[in-house]
């Protein structure tokens, strides 16, 4: 869907079209309102705080709508006795896995089994026979501090090859020619919404009762807000 067509249904639905009052709708606010509503549609699939409380790949139609955020990145690996940390790309929203592979003196690499722990539980799990690293078994954990990857080895192996599987934040689109009031830019390409028509259609909702909230327009603010859910 072309970025004019998203600014038009958004006045078109907050009876904007043709007023010359003061409550106009700029383009950088159309573009704010639209972006912001993008993370917050994502995370709602994500989490599964929808109307069908559908959460990251719980029924085709998730996989379907949210396939666009996955991404795979490789992470370079640097070696902390104990673990290897790996910084986070910088648009990540949320964990989907990390796949590595681990040598150990004469032995061949082996692809791990990594599962995501919680950095609180971090001394219980390394005392725990059953939970703690294991190269025979091929499988460790790793948990996420201060926008790092740590995989822990016990320092009984190394970690090659790692790659982050994760949800990333979705593009945000640009107007050619609006300016940024926060950043005083103007805005040189004209950057379109990477979702399909039909998600578009709810992120517009979705950023119609933003805006209506913030122009204080109280009819449009709860329509925006239950077809975005009831169309899920």
């Amino acid at each position: 869907m072309l970025n004019s067509t998203i600014v038009i249904k958004l006045k078109q639905r907050l009876n904007k079209l043709d007023s010359q009052d003061y409550d106009n709708i700029e383009c950088w606010q159309a573009v704010e309102a639209f972006n912001k509503a993008q993370v917050e549609w994502s995370r709602r699939q994500l989490h599964g705080m929808n109307q069908m409380q559908e959460g990251d790949e719980q029924s085709t139609r998730r996989k379907d709508d949210l396939q666009v955020l996955l991404s795979k990145d490789g992470i370079t690996m640097v070696d902390k006795e104990d673990f290897f940390s790996g910084a986070i790309p910088t648009n990540y929203l949320q964990w989907k896995r990390v796949d590595a592979f681990a040598c150990k003196d004469c032995c061949e690499d082996r692809r791990m089994t990594i599962y995501l722990a919680e950095e609180g539980n971090l001394n219980q799990l390394l005392r725990d026979k059953s939970k703690k690293p294991s190269f025979e078994w091929a499988e460790t954990f790793a948990t996420l501090i201060d926008n790092k990857i740590h995989v822990y080895t016990n320092d009984e192996f190394d970690i090659t090859n790692a790659s982050l599987t994760y949800y990333r934040q979705p593009r945000k689109i640009q107007i050619q020619g609006c300016v940024d009031p926060y950043t005083n830019e103007e805005s040189t390409l004209n950057i379109e919404c990477e979702f399909k028509d039909d998600i578009i259609e709810l992120i517009i909702d979705e950023t119609v009762s933003i805006l209506a909230g913030d122009i204080e327009s109280g009819n449009q603010y709860p329509r925006g807000q239950q077809e975005a859910e009831r169309n899920n």
